[in-house]
């Protein structure tokens, strides 16, 4: 499981740092993509393949559906983190999600999801101004929360 917000800067040739705790859950190899609210998300190769099994079973002949696939699919990349712990974020994923100087990477439960450090400021005030009102939505899920 990942939780937890670490902030590292992102050097010139578009490599950043990620945790040690984060590398190890993530394995070796694993998946970035583009993710929703303007972040990346990033998976374990194990996690990805049962994602991607549920995706498969969405019914192509929708239209968004179609467009939801080929959005994620397209923007993914296999990484492996070098020597130093870094990962190289290819610039089309750099410029989706405006990565430049600053990111933060944390930890959401089965994934990881790196923002740039202004726009997760952003989402984290917003957020937090309608956490309980969120807290109250999903407490009709059931979830023991």
């Amino acid at each position: 499981m990942f939780m937890g917000e670490h902030q590292h800067s992102i050097d010139p040739k578009g490599r950043l740092f990620i945790p040690a705790r984060f590398r190890e859950g993530l394995g070796n190899r694993f998946v970035l993509t583009k993710g929703l609210d303007g972040c990346l998300f990033a998976y374990p190769l194990p996690e990805w393949e049962a994602l991607e099994q549920k995706l498969k079973s969405l019914p192509f002949t929708r239209g968004d559906a179609r467009a939801f696939v080929r959005f994620f699919f397209s923007g993914a990349v296999e990484c492996e983190a070098d020597k130093q712990g870094r990962i190289l974020i290819p610039l089309n994923l750099r410029e989706y999600a405006r990565l430049e100087k600053e990111a933060v990477i944390i930890g959401v439960s089965s994934r990881v999801e790196i923002w740039a450090k202004d726009q997760w400021e952003h989402y984290k005030g917003q957020a937090a101004s309608s956490y309980e009102e969120i807290a109250e939505k999903i407490v009709d899920l059931n979830l023991g929360i």
